[in-house]
């Protein structure tokens, strides 16, 4: 065997052995069959479904609940095509799940939450959870049932033994992270007093901003969410009692309303975000934003101008919060979305870092109320730590563009 041979077998089974180490977990999927008689089923009808990994030692009465992300379905087409994937149906949800990242069971990969209960909840409505419509068109046979299908598996871990929890986070990445800000309070509601609840979002802070020709695209495709869904009934009263139910869909709008102690991971040129909010298709019909949103290497000084421009609208949006102690945040000057599910972000020696601290590490630092963690980075391109998303034009990520 020739020597560079050699070396590249060496190495090809190196990876192979750190791929196995760090995402060599995987989970089968439990599907809450009970569910269905309440009406809690996904956009096909199928029940919801769920990954779980259960907790041991000293972690056995912990529970971490995250949600999936995958963006939303806004009108009937985008329902029906959903409803043929993991995101609309748990029929076509894997059996088996690879949990890395916050959901690792590893402490040298996820040193604050390795040993707990860990929980991956399929995203399968296209609402955030948060849509109740009883009738069902006999000719597209969708289900709009999101916030049943919350409680349905909520009510399921519950009797699994979150019931007895002593520490419990809900959290989760893109339209997960907006299901934990959406539902926080709630979820704290349903687990015992003396337990230890805070909640955790990941890049779903989506603020209410104009696009790039003015038009408020984010505002009307978020009014459509909430009116195909049912979705005003299951939006926090205290905003929705004060703003039209399609404005409580914005973070901004709703989070300092959330009693329950909650920690933001965001990165403030969110990659999703200016695809999607600030540079759609629709904004820019000849392209002129396509490979800047690909690469953000490839923007143009103009270009990085709006962004930045837009990162001081996410900020305004952040501090239209107001201060609260009992709230985190991690708001990185990275082009990234969703930095805890994958292991190169969450807790890796060249991790994202803000104050010279890992996301893993300051968001254990603050469950545990080690040490408070507020820290907003400075602009791009400052920060050396960022891992920046280079998307390949030909593949679609689960997050779905709009």
């Amino acid at each position: 065997m020739a020597n560079g041979t050699v070396q590249q077998w060496i190495y090809s089974f190196v990876t192979l052995s750190i791929v196995f180490r760090t995402e060599g977990l995987f989970v089968n999927i439990t599907y809450v069959l009970s569910g269905v008689a309440k009406g809690a089923v996904c956009l096909d009808g199928s029940p919801p479904a769920y990954h779980h990994d259960k907790g041991f030692g000293t972690g056995v009465n912990s529970w971490l609940i995250q949600m999936e992300g995958g963006g939303w379905c806004n009108n009937i087409s985008t329902c029906l095509s959903r409803k043929y994937t993991r995101l609309g149906s748990s029929k076509q949800m894997v059996e088996n799940l690879a949990f890395s990242g916050i959901l690792s069971n590893l402490p040298q990969f996820n040193p604050d939450f390795y040993n707990w209960n860990r929980v991956k909840v399929g995203y399968c409505d296209g609402s955030s959870f948060t849509g109740d419509v009883q009738a069902v068109n006999p000719i597209t046979n969708l289900h709009f049932r999101g916030a049943r299908v919350f409680l349905a598996v909520m009510e399921d871990l519950l009797a699994k033994g979150m019931k007895n929890a002593e520490n419990a986070i809900l959290s989760g990445c893109s339209a997960g992270g907006l299901t934990s800000i959406l539902h926080c309070d709630s979820f704290k509601a349903l687990l015992p007093m003396g337990a230890k609840v805070k909640c955790f979002s990941d890049a779903g802070y989506f603020i209410d901003a104009k696009d790039i020709s003015g038009a408020p695209h984010i505002e009307e495709y978020f009014r459509d969410v909430v009116s195909l869904h049912g979705s005003a009934k299951n939006l926090p009263p205290v905003c929705t009692s004060r703003l039209k139910p399609d404005l409580c869909f914005f973070p901004q709008n709703v989070a300092q309303h959330v009693r329950t102690p909650l920690f933001l991971v965001n990165a403030a040129y969110d990659s999703w975000q200016i695809k999607n909010i600030l540079a759609p298709g629709v904004a820019d019909p000849y392209g002129f934003w396509l490979n800047c949103k690909l690469d953000i290497l490839k923007c143009s000084s103009r270009q990085l101008q709006i962004m930045h421009g837009y990162r001081l609208l996410f900020l305004r949006a952040l501090n239209a919060l107001g201060s609260s102690s009992s709230r985190g945040y991690f708001i990185n000057s990275c082009f990234a979305h969703c930095q805890t599910e994958v292991q190169e972000t969450w807790y890796r020696a060249d991790s994202p870092k803000l104050a010279n601290k890992t996301i893993a590490k300051a968001l254990g630092d603050w469950f545990y109320d080690k040490n408070p963690f507020q820290k907003i980075d400075c602009p791009y391109p400052c920060d050396k730590t960022c891992h920046n998303r280079v998307f390949d034009p030909n593949v679609h990520t689960f997050d779905i563009d709009i």
